[in-house]
Parts: structure tokens; sequence; C-alpha cells
């Protein structure tokens, strides 16, 4: 615990110097530290509230931070590894290290895991004896969805917790007060406003990043002799930070948004050139090629269906053939996705419905469609009026499907790209013969 929240040394990163040692010094993360919320009093009384959790947000947030607080709270033992080196070896080792001090010493440890989706279903299997039996307490941290990227097991044992970015204000607050921080560079620059103002902007409310600018900003100003950081040094010290794709996943998040961001805009160079950065730099091809699934049903859908398989067979492929020649199916499938015709038209119709139901607009399942062989009442619900669209030569028959609180909403709106302009014909064709408008 000590590499976490001792003093440090004067040349250690700035970031790494600043992080808090305590709850009250902690910036940002209001929604989730609120005087009876969960995570406070984990964070205040974590004997007795032994609770294992899931830390979900992006890069330079403080998760590792809240994570040491919680140790530090209840004296306990801090052990971290990360799923990007670590192996099944040593989460079993942490595990019965854990327990052997918890039988011999009464001592209890938090066991904190970066990147915890990095963990194949094996591992994360592996830790699920130690939560149910309280060896540890797990405190897991992730820049994805854990509900797809967590086994379900250790989700149901965990309580998860949003961390968001930071805002502009809690940035602020933060490089004024590494400024002036004994810990931080103790007066020894002042910054301007304007270079406040930057850094702020550039960071994107990632706590880690705005140090890591500062700290080089402050180091050439204190080489040049010079007691004021500005705008000029902070363009230089940002240009040359962002250049770098970390393999910590500092700018993790910058890279694959330029990157589903080129492949929707139909820019095959750019995407490629963002695929081949974050190659580079190590990223998981695996994580690549679920963003571009994800991709193929959000942003081209129904203009060309086949960008779904596509996609989906270059995800098996990656997860088979692996790195160096994973490489070019991720070509193969970022150049055809950034080709294709481009729709949002399915996107948009799930989230239309989802708002529906989400306030309160269901309405009843209309009588033909209910099920009558479970129903007690099927005289009363007009079951046998279903009309069966296989007896009709058209193949369907002109009945009403939606609730009448919603007889009349029109969710799918086709566009005219790709093979979606058929479709939408053929939609108009079928509204037309259901009797809808």
């Amino acid at each position: 615990m000590s590499s976490l929240f001792g003093q440090g040394e004067s040349h250690s990163p700035l970031a790494a110097r600043m992080r808090p040692r305590s709850l009250d010094e902690v910036i940002g993360q209001k929604h989730l530290l609120g005087e009876h919320s969960p995570l406070r009093r984990l964070l205040t009384n974590p004997t007795q509230n032994p609770t294992s959790i899931i830390l979900w947000g992006p890069p330079g947030t403080g998760k590792t931070t809240l994570a040491g607080l919680v140790a530090q709270a209840g004296s306990a033992a801090f052990v971290e590894l990360s799923a990007i080196s670590a192996g099944i070896k040593d989460v079993r080792d942490a595990i019965e290290h854990a327990k052997s001090q918890r039988d011999f010493y009464g001592t209890t440890t938090v066991l904190f895991i970066d990147e915890v989706h990095r963990f194949n279903k094996t591992q994360q299997d592996a830790l699920l004896p130690a939560v149910e039996n309280g060896w540890v307490t797990l405190i897991a941290a992730t820049t994805e969805n854990p509900s797809f990227s967590v086994v379900s097991p250790l989700l149901s044992r965990s309580l998860v917790f949003a961390v968001t970015s930071l805002s502009d204000e809690d940035i602020e607050d933060l490089l004024l007060r590494a400024a002036t921080s004994a810990n931080g560079l103790n007066g020894a620059v002042q910054i301007d406003d304007d270079a406040v103002s930057n850094i702020v902007r550039l960071c994107g409310g990632d706590a880690r990043r705005a140090l890591t600018i500062l700290d080089a900003c402050s180091s050439a100003v204190i080489s040049d002799g010079r007691t004021q950081v500005t705008v000029e040094d902070v363009a230089t010290a940002s240009s040359q930070n962002v250049v770098r794709y970390d393999k910590d996943g500092t700018q993790h998040y910058d890279v694959i948004s330029a990157f589903i961001k080129s492949v929707r805009g139909s820019d095959a160079d750019a995407a490629v050139h963002y695929l081949a950065r974050m190659l580079d730099a190590g990223e998981d091809p695996r994580f690549i090629a679920r963003r571009l699934m994800i991709l193929a049903s959000e942003d081209i859908g129904l203009a060309d269906s086949t960008m779904l398989p596509l996609a989906t067979a270059a995800a098996q492929t990656v997860a088979l053939i692996g790195m160096p020649e994973a490489r070019i199916t991720l070509a193969h499938a970022t150049i055809a996705l950034a080709l294709a015709p481009k729709s949002n038209s399915a996107y948009l119709a799930i989230n239309a419905a989802l708002s529906d139901i989400h306030t309160g607009s269901i309405g009843e399942v209309p009588g033909p469609l209910r099920d009558s062989q479970y129903s007690k009442t099927a005289d009363t619900r007009n079951t046998d009026k279903y009309v069966y669209p296989h007896d009709l030569a058209e193949g369907i028959a002109s009945q009403q499907y939606l609730p009448d609180a919603l007889a009349e909403r029109d969710y799918y709106r086709p566009t005219s790209r790709g093979a979606e302009n058929g479709l939408g014909a053929l939609w108009s064709k079928i509204r037309s013969m259901l009797g809808r408008k």
C-alpha cells in the first residue's frame, strides 16, 4: 500500500505524487460519494461492509485511488494485479496468500484488479470462490461495460459503480492544487489562466492526462529557468503527448473514438490509420473486433445487413488466429465497413421503442395475439380472432399487432441508402397491408 499512498519521491510522475491519500482529497465522483452511499460506507468502514465492487469508467477518473482508499480505511493488505500482465497463477497465488493471512493473522485483503475485462472467463471464474467466501474484498476496474465484459456470476456478487470523467471545474481545481501542493510542484511554477483552460480542454476529463501535461510543461519551464507555464508550453507538451498511444489506456478512448467515427464517416484511410495506431501500441485486437461488430448494426445496419456477419466472422477469426495475422483481418473488416452504405435506423428504432416503454407507453397485448393455451379467460380475450398469415396468399394479415396505445407508432423509419432503399418500399407496402398509415 505504501507504493500507492506514500509521500513519493520528487522524481515520481506528478500524477502519482498527487494521488489522493484520503477521501477528503478525492476530486469529482460526487454522485458516488454521497453521505449515505454504499461506496462511501465501504470507504469509511470496509470491515463492516466487505462488499466486492466493480468500478466502471474511463481512464484517469480515480478507480485505482478509490480501491486504495478502501484498503487504507480498513488497514487491510492491498494487492494489485493488472489483467494485462497477470495470469491465472497470479490470481490463485494472490487468493491463497489472502486466505492464509486471514486464517493466521486475521488480516483482510483488498484485491484490486485493473483492466478486469482483459481476463478471460476462466481467469474471472477463478475469483468466484474468494469473493463468495469473503477471502478477499475484490475491487475490479474496467473501461468496458461490465454487463458484457464481466462474467455473470462475478457480476451478481458485486456492486457496480459507474465512475465518470471529471468536470472542467474538477480538472481546474486539480491543476491549481498540483501547482501549490507540497506533494506536487510546491509553487515552483505558476500557470496562466489560458494555459489552465487549454489543459482542461485537452485532457477530456482525464485527471491523469491533465497532470501528465502539466508535469511535462513544468519540467520544460523549470529547465529553461522560467516560472510561468504558458499556452505555448501546453501546446508543445500536449503535441508530444498526443502522438503516443499509451498502453495503460490513457489515450485509449481518444483513438478508438477517432477510429469508430472514421469508419462511420466512410474514410477508409483514416480508419486504417487509427487501426494501425492501436495495434502498434498493443491494443487488444478482440476489443477492436467487438467495436466493429457494434458499429455494423449501429451505423450500417439495414443499409447492408451483410456487414454484421462479416464483422462477426472477423471477430471469430481474430480470436482464433491472434496477432500479428489478425491485423489483416481487422484491416479487411475496417475497410469493408468504412465503404459500406450507412444507416442508423435500427439504432433509432430500438431507442424510440425503449423510450416509450420507459415513459409508460406500453398498453395491453391485443387479444388475438395472446396465448390462449395458458389463459383461464381465453373466451374474453378474442384469441380466436387471430389470423394465421400463412393461410393467406400474400402471407400478411390485416390485423393489429401493436397495443392500442401505440397503434400508430412508426419506430422503424428506413433510409434510402444501400439495400435499405428497397426495404423502405417493401415496408411501406407491408404497413399498408397491415392497415396502418
